[in-house]
């Protein structure tokens, strides 16, 4: 019979009880992480449904506060024709977003993504049945969206189990507070640490974002 502290096998999507039954597992190894949820609790799940909308709106979340991209994302939504859709995204052109109050940069990442998937150069609905290096190199192959957005969105979009998404601030100063270091770690130095968490990275980060964010009265 397998011990308690044993990993679970890994489900291929999170659920709410698989996560339950991931963060029970890396409390057993890690007491870093079992220390933020003796302090805070288990995490949310933190879904999002998979799709343009959710896409691209990590787009907008790339190198700003999620407060900043939710204000945005609600200004282009309520005055884009059609809403916040491939298609008339698509349609509006990069001007249009522009006028909207987004930068060139993220004016035209938003227009291609829109583009791709409302001819379906990009199917979003096949990708979801891909494995994560098959989502990983279709996503990343489109301009304007690297690793951090492609692993954000198989994080809480697809809820794959064993995401971690590279480079992500929040996750890397939750790191500096759960092991005392004196400075956040380089996004390689936190993946390489993070495979310690494996077949659960993506519980993990969510263990981590949920202290980091209680700590800081924001969950």
């Amino acid at each position: 019979m397998p011990s308690s502290t044993e990993s679970p096998a890994p489900a291929q999507r999170l659920t709410r009880a698989s996560l339950a039954a991931a963060v029970q597992a890396l409390s057993a190894q890690d007491p870093s992480l079992a220390a933020i949820v003796a302090r805070h609790g288990t995490p949310p799940l933190w879904a999002r449904p998979a799709g343009f909308a959710t896409l691209g709106r990590i787009v907008l979340e790339q190198q700003v506060s999620l407060e900043a991209a939710a204000t945005l994302w609600r200004r282009l939504d309520a005055q884009i024709p059609g809403g916040f859709h491939a298609a008339p995204v698509a349609e509006i052109g990069v001007d249009a977003l522009r006028a909207l109050g987004l930068t060139r940069q993220k004016s035209a990442y938003l227009h291609g993504l829109a583009t791709a998937v409302a001819d379906r150069t990009l199917d979003l609905a096949l990708l979801a049945r891909a494995s994560d290096a098959e989502v990983m190199s279709r996503l990343t192959a489109l301009h304007g969206i690297g690793p951090w957005t492609a692993s954000v969105y198989l994080l809480f979009a697809l809820r794959r189990p064993d995401v971690w998404p590279p480079g992500d601030l929040a996750l890397h100063l939750a790191m500096r507070d759960a092991h005392g270091w004196p400075k956040p770690p380089a996004s390689p130095d936190a993946t390489r640490h993070a495979e310690r968490w494996a077949p659960w990275r993506a519980a993990a980060a969510r263990i981590l974002w949920h202290g980091y964010l209680r700590e800081r009265g924001r969950g």
